[in-house]
């Protein structure tokens, strides 16, 4: 009872002290300084070589929230597999994908066997052991940061074939870094011990990998009846971190009972089974996206807890010995990568720009090679610490260098949206209090809406008011998105014929009265009869008021909001293969005049309109999919 009194204690200290490094990573944010450099910098501060808040003894107690971690990382590097996304950019993919590799291994490894001798313990390596420890850097240099990538594509809005290769090789190259981790970390233990390299090794690394992938199937089914259980989702997350964690304890115990009984350990790789499990879940179950929900909530405070820790476990004094070498090491990954990826792309038939600018935009680098270096410090205690500082100098590093490279390539191949804004205008016609209301609703939405009144005297008016208004003459110069017209019937048609011209392509009139409805629709105009549409709007409120508050914009962070698909890619993609963000629901789609029920096996057409509902920050993510 006392040692668990001690660990919640412990707990609640280091809960507070996440607090703290969550404060400091949002105020390195403002600098536009990764999230995760303020958390290291934060564990740094309260570790045992700066302030002491938090010692060894309590971290090595505080292992077990790692590796819950760890789990997590490697829950969502699998669940980024998703495969219909990454079918169309296969060969381009694979192709850059192996070169890297090469590229790589081959000259991480040969500057780490030349650099070595500078390490602070490095004396005590043979040679064997020297290498093993080489080739396991060079495998960690390979690993990249697919939710640093993924946080610049959506910044920028890039979209295009270069986005979608730099994404899917970003992707498969955490899964083609753990499998290598397991074979390299296996030839390490070997080295060290003095085994030889034979074929008992060789049957013994396929066990190995095969347990591995037994243990992801078992993780995989536990998953699947997690997330089919009618439970809270904090009681779901709570089980997910449970059965990660489960995945380490396992993995030991296996190790410790094979030792046992046949004098030679197996070691299953819990990373490669969270990766595998998650890869299962989202590409053969129903439960992706519930899945991708659990893992969006839980990743923020579980990589606070992950790098506030990685932070503190940070040895200052060996770094202050190795910062030259992760300096070198820095360069060579950089040189490393801009000849691999290049040379890879231009095989794949990639164009030349996009073959000089894909070196660029893989340097990004963060949880999963923490992970993989931390398995090393404890599998190789002693010069395993003097390893896992390295590469966390050598990650900040890559985290502040590489996502300004990512935008500067993505600019360069010309896929980032923002240098090609989408038009927000609206034109509004009339100037009562309607239209006023009207403007300011649409502003506050993030729109540009601008009033025209015959009345110049009105005009100056409600130009001291802040709004943007012009006087009317004439139909305005320029593109808008849309167009209300609420002025008289008879200007209303005319202005809706005009405007149909100059290809503003909503336009919706507020009708007076005096002429029917169908010669607003003969012209092309929706229509809007103040009389019946309060009528309407009133039995809906009857019938159904949480579909009306949702309609009216009552409903705090939703909004609803019209999609034309325009990327010829969809065209015939069912929507369950799409990945929309976790809030975002599908409420329609019109395909011409027809309206369609959707479901999950609705295939898309270039040019329908997609009714969805979510947050604004969703639907804007959602703009970017559906875009040319």
């Amino acid at each position: 009872m006392q040692a668990i009194a001690e660990l919640l204690l412990i707990l609640a200290s280091f809960a507070v002290l996440a607090l703290a490094a969550k404060q400091i990573g949002d105020y390195f944010a403002k600098y536009d300084l990764p999230l995760i450099t303020g958390f290291l910098f934060a564990g740094i501060l309260i570790g045992p070589y700066v302030l002491g808040l938090i010692g060894k003894e309590e971290l090595e107690k505080l292992r077990f929230v790692d590796e819950m971690a760890l789990a997590v990382i490697a829950f969502a590097a699998g669940a980024e597999l998703y495969l219909p996304e990454l079918r169309n950019r296969a060969r381009a993919i694979l192709m850059v994908s192996l070169f890297q590799v090469a590229a790589v291994l081959g000259f991480g490894a040969w500057i780490t066997l030349k650099l070595l001798p500078a390490l602070p313990g490095a004396e005590a390596l043979s040679g064997g052991a020297a290498f093993a420890f080489a080739l396991l850097m060079a495998v960690i240099l390979l690993a990249r940061s697919p939710s640093s990538a993924i946080a610049v594509i959506k910044e920028l809005g890039a979209k295009g074939p270069f986005t979608r290769l730099v994404l899917g090789a970003t992707v498969a190259s955490d899964v083609i870094v753990i499998v290598l981790f397991a074979v390299a970390l296996e030839l390490a233990r070997a080295w060290l011990t003095g085994s030889t390299i034979n074929g008992l090794f060789l049957l013994i690394l396929t066990a190995d990998l095969l347990l591995s992938a037994a243990l992801g199937y078992v993780l995989y089914a536990l998953l699947l009846r997690l997330l089919a259980a009618h439970w809270a989702p904090w009681v779901k997350g709570l089980g997910l971190l449970l059965l990660g964690y489960g995945a380490f304890v396992v993995a030991r115990g296996l190790e410790a009972a094979t030792l046992h009984w046949f004098h030679h350990p197996l070691t299953p790789e819990p990373l490669l089974a969270g990766v595998l499990a998650a890869f299962w879940i989202v590409n053969y179950s129903a439960f992706r996206d519930e899945f991708t929900r659990l893992l969006s909530a839980l990743s923020p405070l579980v990589f606070i807890a992950f790098f506030t820790l990685t932070g503190a476990s940070l040895a200052l004094d060996v770094l202050a010995t190795t910062w030259p070498v992760a300096l070198a090491l820095f360069f060579t990954r950089l040189i490393a990568f801009l000849v691999g990826s290049g040379l890879g792309a231009l095989l794949a038939g990639e164009p030349p720009r996009a073959a000089l600018a894909a070196g660029m935009a893989f340097i990004t680098q963060a949880g999963v090679a923490l992970g993989l270096a931390k398995k090393v410090a404890d599998t190789f205690p002693g010069f395993g610490e003097t390893f896992a500082t390295l590469v966390v100098a050598l990650v900040v590093l890559n985290q502040v260098v590489g996502p300004p490279l990512l935008k500067q390539a993505l600019l360069w191949v010309g896929e980032a949206r923002r240098n090609r804004p989408r038009s927000r205008k609206i034109w509004i016609f009339g100037d009562d209090h309607q239209a006023i209301a009207l403007c300011r609703r649409l502003r506050a939405g993030g729109w540009e809406p601008e009033l025209f009144t015959h009345d110049e005297e009105r005009a100056r008016a409600l130009a001291d008011q802040g709004l943007a208004v012009a006087t009317y003459r004439d139909a305005p110069e320029g593109r808008a998105e849309a167009a209300i017209l609420l002025f008289t019937d008879e200007e209303n048609l005319k202005l809706c014929r005009l405007l149909s011209d100059r290809g503003v392509g909503v336009r919706v009139a507020r009708r007076q009265g005096r002429l029917p409805v169908e010669a607003y629709r003969e012209a092309g105009c929706q229509v809007v009869d103040p009389t019946t549409a309060t009528v309407s709007l009133l039995a809906q409120s009857v019938a159904s008021p949480g579909a009306v508050a949702l309609f009216l914009g009552e409903e705090e962070g939703q909004q609803v909001r019209d999609f034309i698909v325009e990327d010829s890619e969809l065209d015939g993609v069912p929507l369950r293969e799409l990945r929309l963000p976790a809030d975002v629901l599908v409420l329609a789609i019109h395909r011409g005049d027809e309206a369609i029920v959707t479901h999950g096996y609705t295939q898309l057409r270039v040019g329908d309109r997609v009714t969805a509902m979510g947050s604004p920050e969703s639907l804007t993510e959602l703009e970017r999919v559906f875009s040319a």
